[in-house]
């Protein structure tokens, strides 16, 4: 049952993208989870990284409740949240040439380790060549995005690619250009942005993915469980004391 007010518009239209994505991008899925299992499997680690608001959905599985402890936010300064001054910097910065390599060479990252690369549009250098990069140092990359921008819009980076052309796994979030699902009388621009909470349901099903395959090969998986549980502090010490050479989100 469809609702006529802009409220109920909305949950409609993330309930139907949510619903086209589970749908349309479960080999994805399936793909990138088995990628992150085995990856572990073998030792190694995880990062996600994202620019703007894209940043939300990969701080979304770091150090989560219920989340793979291993995963590891790939932070860029100026361009994780809003919290810069001024905010277009972050914008800006996704532009920058170089700076992704920059980023890559000083992280922990390594061969065999898998990147998640978070881009709503992939069309900013930012993103283009954080993916580049990665594959040229050797690891899997996983690129969660719009196609639709790749087939409406022009790349803003000097190769001329997207995002997608750089992936091992590409999951597609079906969002349309201007991520802007909602138009109304009276309000002049549409709104309604549904991009955070498709790409944040996306990276929690691959975890959950990740998770069952690694179960499916006998493995435990490293999972973090809540604080505000009775003895979730415990539980969370004992796996981040066990899997501490590759959790950088902490000091060590």
């Amino acid at each position: 049952m469809s609702d006529s007010k802009p409220a109920g518009q909305f949950f409609d239209a993330a309930i139907g993208l949510l619903r086209r994505v589970r749908d349309e991008e479960a080999g994805a899925v399936a793909d990138a989870g088995a990628l992150i299992a085995g990856t572990v499997a073998d030792g190694g680690r995880i990062f996600v990284f994202g620019a703007g608001h894209s940043s939300l959905p990969a701080q979304d599985v770091v150090y989560r409740a219920g989340g793979l402890a291993l995963v590891n936010l790939l932070a860029v300064p100026g361009v994780v949240g809003i919290d810069v001054m001024p905010a277009t910097l972050g914008s800006a910065l996704e532009r920058v040439d170089g700076l992704a390599g920059a980023v890559l060479d000083t992280s922990p990252a390594r061969p065999g380790d898998v990147l998640v690369v978070i881009s709503l549009s992939g069309r900013n250098a930012l993103p283009v060549e954080m993916a580049m990069n990665a594959r040229a140092l050797g690891l899997g990359v996983i690129g969660v995005t719009s196609l639709a921008y790749a087939e409406e819009t022009r790349s803003r980076h000097v190769s001329g690619t997207f995002l997608k052309d750089h992936c091992d796994i590409v999951v597609d979030t079906k969002i349309t250009v201007g991520d802007a699902e909602l138009t109304s009388e009276g309000i002049a621009a549409p709104f309604g942005p549904a991009s955070t909470v498709v790409a944040s349901a996306v990276m929690q099903a691959v975890m959950a993915a990740a998770a069952g395959e690694l179960a499916a090969r006998g493995i435990d998986p490293p999972m973090l469980r809540s604080g505000n549980v009775d003895g979730g502090h415990e539980w969370n010490g004992r796996v981040l004391a066990e899997y501490g050479d590759r959790i950088f989100f902490r000091h060590h």
